[in-house]
């Protein structure tokens, strides 16, 4: 069994999860449960799904949940983008945190195509 936690891709996912939660709490009320919502669960789903692909017994269920985990960093991704245009988030923080997002999918791919 892999420990997820030495993982330098679970590491960043982590980060951005928290950086999410701090992002999403300055957004409107009305927002609770839908973007705000919807954004938590993508950012989370990134180091979830990969410290859960740690815990399965194979290679290729692994990186079946490296695929799952990158597809939430795309669907973050692309929350980032509407959040900024609809001016929840600062030019900056959408810059930051694409940044990282986008360093986690290559980080993503790279392991996946290790496996």
């Amino acid at each position: 069994m892999r420990d997820y936690k030495k993982y330098n891709v679970w590491e960043l996912g982590h980060e951005i999860a928290l950086m999410i939660y701090i992002l999403t709490s300055k957004f409107p009320k009305d927002e609770v449960y839908s973007l705000t919502s919807q954004m938590r669960r993508a950012a989370y789903s990134i180091p979830s799904n990969i410290a859960e692909g740690c815990g399965r017994d194979s290679d290729q269920e692994f990186k079946r949940y490296l695929v799952i985990a990158r597809g939430s960093a795309t669907e973050l991704e692309y929350f980032l983008l509407l959040v900024k245009d609809l001016g929840f988030i600062k030019p900056e923080d959408f810059e930051t945190q694409s940044d990282k997002v986008n360093k986690v999918k290559r980080s993503l791919n790279n392991l996946i195509n290790q496996i």
